[in-house]
């Protein structure tokens, strides 16, 4: 959109310059906030993925129930959903650099109450800390991003960057917990988060715009944060929990229709609030509310492979935390080169959409191979290639991430990437349940016809990786239909 405008051609014709001279100091700020936005989801993606090498010590050392270890990582993922729309809606009134810099604090005072922790109960209400204060400020990153860089091709690459931090960060977490963990003890993969949090805060007071919102008394919609909030949790509590559960049991029922009933109400209290928390005229965008839709889709199918092909690599094949991380590794680069180098050329030069559509179709081949990965496989001819195209989500994501910010103007801004990182937390929500039930359920069947285990486990997974294919397969025609075509016409305006 910002390309058609007036002020976007000077832009362009300027931009040669910054090759034989050094920065502006407007832009090498904007930098250093990029820098510090990115290391702050950098800090907390890492620590969702670094926990999941680390639970087998975790569960060793603090004697949790095999039950009770899920909670490490639900406490976490129960705050960090249930509050993601909440703390957007209170960047936008009370400061998105104040919204910031307290989730920051929060989320590495509760580090290191984690990584101090000498019971499953302490550790269990720091992770739910740690998810607050994640929450907190990643629901204003993108928000602080996209009025930052107003230029349609620096805004691409920022967004670009901050969609590597976040997709690459998972792959090296792994990698980094293990390494933590055996050199160090499970501790550390909380308190390394204490020098990266205090540096990030230290830069941040310096470099971040201080933003100034019209105040709580614009209207905090109180009854509509309590239902929103309530329901999210309650919601991704039901769904986290069917494991333990079962798809049909009264737990699962009748919480997931309370969940149900108050996100309705939510829905109903946004269309009559005064100030509503979330102005349902941010759905009327194609872009917005498809774009989440897709979202949600696409997430939910690739846990199967974040998750799953790391239980493949250490149930089936026997390798330690340290050689799985290892081996997603080329993943995480291939996601980083085509994210930081590729995906923003492409999409200023055929759009966001089609972009998204051809990251789609890459990730559907990556599915579709995963769903034939045999019992005894060869890294370098049956997951090298499947590693390879990963490199659709480093094109599906920053385009998908555009396209949800579209819609929103600058005093939604916060709002709208607090409801884009809510709908990425529902996804990761139902991938976790639905693909780790129907895994679980069919390597159960499969033993009980006689399989062996690793034959067992690999018949689990190719469930999940083609129910996953469904999904991707869902989110692609979401794309194709509900998404907007780009004007090329109006594109063209400005090379004229």
């Amino acid at each position: 959109m910002s390309a058609t405008t007036p002020s976007s051609p000077p832009a362009a014709t300027s931009a040669p310059a910054p090759a034989g001279n050094p920065p502006s100091p407007a832009a090498r700020s904007r930098r250093l906030a990029l820098g510090v936005i990115a290391t702050g989801l950098l800090m907390t993606v890492l620590d969702g993925s670094i926990v999941t090498v680390a639970m087998p010590a975790i569960q060793n050392d603090l004697g949790f129930t095999p039950a009770g270890l899920s909670w490490v990582v639900n406490a976490y993922l129960i705050a960090f959903g249930g509050l993601l729309l909440l703390s957007g809606r209170l960047g936008d009134l009370l400061g998105r650099r104040r919204m910031f810099l307290a989730g920051t604090a929060v989320f590495t005072a509760a580090s290191v109450l984690a990584g101090a922790a000498g019971s499953p109960a302490l550790l269990v209400t720091a992770r739910f800390l740690q998810g607050a204060g994640s929450a907190m400020a990643s629901a204003v990153g993108l928000g602080i991003l996209v009025t930052l860089f107003t230029e349609s091709r620096e805004r691409a690459r920022a967004i670009a960057v901050f969609s590597f931090t976040g997709a690459a960060g998972a792959s090296i977490g792994q990698v980094l917990g293990g390494v933590l963990t055996d050199a160090l003890g499970w501790h550390w993969i909380f308190f390394i988060n204490l020098p990266i949090g205090l540096a990030v805060l230290l830069v941040a007071v310096r470099v971040l715009p201080a933003d100034h919102g019209p105040g709580s008394s614009a209207g905090a919609d109180a009854i509509g944060a309590l239902l929103v909030t309530g329901g999210l949790m309650l919601g991704i509590y039901s769904v986290v929990e069917v494991e333990s559960y079962g798809w049909l049991s009264a737990h699962t029922l009748g919480l997931g229709a309370l969940a149900l009933a108050l996100l309705a109400a939510f829905v109903v209290r946004q269309a009559t609030a005064a100030t509503p928390l979330l102005p349902l005229r941010i759905l009327r965008s194609r872009s917005v509310a498809g774009a989440n839709l897709v979202q949600i889709l696409m997430v939910a199918a690739l846990f199967s492979f974040q998750i799953l092909v790391a239980l493949y690599l250490q149930r089936v094949l026997g390798h330690g935390a340290t050689a799985t991380g290892l081996a997603m590794l080329p993943a995480a680069a291939v996601i980083g080169a085509v994210s930081l180098g590729i995906s923003a050329r492409l999409s200023a030069r055929f759009g966001e959409r089609s972009v998204l559509l051809l990251g789609l179709a890459l990730l559907i081949g990556m599915l579709g191979l995963l769903t034939r990965l045999p019992v005894h496989a060869h890294y370098a001819t049956d997951l090298l290639p499947v590693m390879f195209l990963a490199a659709g989500f480093g094109l599906a994501l920053p385009a998908l991430t555009t396209l949800g910010m579209s819609g929103a103007g600058e005093e939604d801004a916060g709002l709208a990437s607090g409801l884009f990182n809510t709908t990425q937390q529902i996804g990761m929500a139902m991938g976790v349940a639905v693909l780790s039930t129907l895994a679980a359920s069919r390597t159960d069947t499969l033993l009980a016809a006689g399989g062996s285990r690793a034959e067992a486990l690999t018949g689990g997974y190719h469930l999940a990786f083609a129910v996953g294919t469904g999904l991707l397969a869902t989110a692609f025609l979401v794309a194709l239909t509900v998404l907007r075509r780009p004007d090329r016409r109006a594109a063209a305006t400005p090379s004229t």
